[in-house]
């Protein structure tokens, strides 16, 4: 892609603008950037971007505040937001993964449903009445079960696992080993014999547009009811979601976070690795909940903005005033042994 047309998609601006039918293929940082290669780096800090200027990067986004007036000794994209910048350049200069039909060794469904140029790898297992949009990719091993609706330019990486009735909006990605839509974890007593029966699990899990599930993550369907992400979140590798829970948009969790069923998370919450739900509790719009944080069953997480930590969760100067107290308590004690 030519330098101004990449300018003008990024609305960023080139200087100098004599260079704006050099060609930049891909992106790299400033160590891994190979002379000729056409490659584009980004700055945000000073340090930054002096490493950028000595690598072999082909051309450098970073912030007009950085650059200065001084002419610099190869291209530069000014933008407000360079790493944004960066990761959405990415996208424009990495070709899409090519057509590649259906497999021989895949097992598609003659109920099932394919768009325009969707791509089934080896030995995956499409099952009836599924649908897919055009331009999905079905990895290798993938498994989708009986009324899956996939929607355009979806990619669903090698051994994933969607149970029958789960539906993703379009450009939905879901890595390696994750599996949506099992039974919930829900069972009732019976107290005169000391048995667990387990109660319906016969509702749906929906992923609505842009949401990414990390590898091996682990959501239930809904118990009567759906587990529902909203479009734009972003969930990490090694999370478990509960039955009937619901997440906003343009949330992030980070690994290794459990979310108890009928929970709920807000738009633009950030949850640390390690975070613990319990059943019926919610965390706020714009929440911050710092790692392995603890939330009690139906405690309520709120506050725009408002980092909580520890176990019980709670605002995060209330936890450091804890902490400190305790370590006054500590010394006090070991004082007087």
């Amino acid at each position: 892609m030519k330098l101004s047309e990449l300018a003008l998609a990024l609305e960023a601006e080139l200087r100098p603008a004599s260079y704006a039918d050099l060609e930049v293929h891909a992106v790299a940082s400033p160590r891994t950037a190979v002379a000729g290669k056409g490659l584009l780096v980004f700055a945000e800090d000073d340090a930054s971007l002096q490493a950028a200027l000595a690598s072999h990067a082909a051309a450098i986004l970073t912030r007009p505040t950085l650059a200065g007036d001084a002419t610099p000794n190869r291209p530069l994209l000014l933008t407000r937001h360079p790493k944004l910048a960066f990761a959405r350049a990415a996208r424009l200069l990495q070709p899409p993964p090519p057509y590649t039909g259906v497999d021989s060794t895949a097992s598609v469904h003659p109920t099932a449903q394919l768009g325009r140029e969707v791509s089934v790898g080896p030995c995956a297992v499409i099952a009836a009445h599924a649908v897919l949009g055009d331009r999905t990719r079905i990895e290798a091993g993938a498994v989708l079960g009986e009324g899956v609706r996939i929607g355009a330019d979806c990619r669903i990486h090698p051994r994933a696992v969607l149970y029958p009735g789960v539906t993703l909006g379009d450009r939905v990605i879901v890595h390696a080993g994750a599996v949506l839509g099992a039974d919930g974890f829900g069972y009732v007593r019976d107290n005169a014999t000391g048995a667990y029966l387990q109660f319906p699990q016969q509702g749906t899990l929906v992923l609505e547009d842009d949401v990414e599930i990390g590898a091996n993550t682990t959501i239930d369907r809904g118990a009567l009811e759906e587990t529902r992400i909203e479009r734009g979140t972003k969930i990490d590798n090694l999370v478990h979601l509960g039955h009937n829970v619901r997440v906003g948009p343009n949330v992030v969790i980070a690994a290794q976070t459990g979310v108890s069923g009928s929970s709920s998370i807000g738009a633009g919450a950030v949850v640390g690795g390690q975070v613990g739900m319990g059943d019926h509790a919610s965390i706020g719009e714009g929440v911050i909940v710092g790692s392995q944080g603890g939330i009690l069953p139906h405690k309520h997480l709120r506050g725009p903005g408002t980092v909580f930590w520890g176990t019980p969760a709670k605002p995060l100067k209330q936890y450091l005033k804890e902490l400190a107290h305790l370590a006054r308590l500590a010394r006090r004690h070991n004082a007087g042994e």
